[in-house]
């Protein structure tokens, strides 16, 4: 019976009346002789068209199943083939419902915008830089699952094993309205394998999650705020390796606030896409500065240690993750580690929902 309720709530949600006159603006704006003039501005109001028309037409869907469900409805006391159809129809309605529910819960100014994703180590040392490793794996296997494009900006290797951080882009619709809910400190405690004694280690790693800024919003930065460094990019090698300072590394001044990038193939789009992640953290920083209430984002600026997670992750002597924030368990730990992470995300976002004064904030809890 839930499905029913929540059938009947969602083409109200999507506003699809509300909608249609943005549609139709952007309908005249791509009608327009000169709307491919610029082809940057133009993929974007294309995007932005996709969105709307797939909001509207998803409201289109649940009002003809609503229509249809009630006529099975009427028919399933007495028909037992209508009992069985409606069943079927239920349980094949139960995952859309569930993904319109979530993005329902996604509706900051920020939100439908693509992410850039850093993970850093903290404390624990060569367990923590590992832990910091299978983080990234466990995000960029979420992104999988969601026919999300990923692009890894920036690794630096840990020593010995692991990484000390990593940045990535994610592309795809709600993407930092999704990721946002994973900012913070994560824990994980289990048998070291990097010690021969085979001590229970406790180590941590944090995420955070930025929105990517649209080239429309102005944010100014000063060249002279600004030093820029090169360096030889790392990797596997092949036969595409960088064998000359092709890797940037961008400092802002003002800030402290360091971005990398070594993927691309050349030093100038190095820093092109440096300095669009650049331009995200200040736009994050600036609306941090002003935003009245920010319990959330500082959170995820706690130290990355004991007390400052908001999800443990626990291999040993019991298998379990837990959130601190919302309490949500599951014990099938290895299919969160692949990218499992749906039920935690909208949990978060239901919570949130509820407690829109923030609450929901890390803590020690085991």
């Amino acid at each position: 019976m839930s499905y029913w309720n929540a059938s009947r709530t969602c083409g109200g949600s999507f506003d699809p009346e509300g909608k249609r006159p943005q549609l139709e603006k952007l309908e005249k704006r791509v009608a327009d002789p000169g709307f491919w003039n610029d082809q940057e501005q133009a993929q974007k109001v294309l995007k932005e068209r996709r969105r709307l028309a797939d909001a509207i037409e998803l409201a289109a869907f649940y009002d003809r199943e609503l229509a249809d469900l009630e006529v099975l409805f009427e028919f399933a006391e007495a028909d037992s083939g209508s009992l069985g159809e409606l069943e079927q129809r239920l349980r094949a309605l139960q995952p859309k419902v569930e993904a319109a529910e979530t993005q329902m819960l996604l509706a900051g100014p920020q939100d439908a915008n693509n992410a850039i994703v850093r993970v850093q180590s903290g404390a624990g040392g060569t367990d923590a830089q590992d832990w910091a490793e299978m983080l990234l794996r466990m995000y960029l296997r979420w992104c999988e699952r969601r026919g999300f494009k990923t692009s890894v900006l920036d690794v630096q290797p840990g020593k010995e094993a692991g990484i000390t951080s990593a940045e990535f882009t994610v592309e795809g619709d709600y993407a930092y309205g999704l990721l946002s809910c994973e900012s913070g400190v994560h824990r994980l405690v289990r048998i070291s394998p990097f010690s021969s004694a085979g001590t229970r280690e406790t180590s941590f790693a944090s995420i955070f999650v930025t929105p990517e800024v649209e080239d429309d919003i102005e944010i100014e930065i000063n060249e002279k705020d600004l030093r820029v460094d090169t360096y030889r990019s790392s990797g596997a090698g092949g036969q595409h390796v960088n064998v000359t300072d092709s890797a940037i590394r961008i400092t802002h001044l003002p800030t402290g606030i360091v971005v990398s990038c070594q993927n691309q193939r050349s030093q100038h789009q190095n820093r092109e896409v440096a300095m669009k992640v650049l331009k995200s953290r200040l736009y994050e920083l600036e609306v941090e500065r002003r935003r009245a209430e920010s319990a959330k984002l500082e959170a995820t600026k706690r130290d990355i240690s004991f007390g400052s997670q908001i999800r443990n992750y626990v291999l040993h002597p019991y298998r379990l993750v837990k959130d601190a924030r919302t309490k949500l368990e599951r014990s099938d730990v290895e299919s969160v580690l692949d990218g499992d992470l749906d039920d935690f995300i909208k949990e978060y976002l239901v919570a949130r929902s509820r407690h829109p004064e923030g609450f929901l904030t890390a803590g020690d809890d085991d």
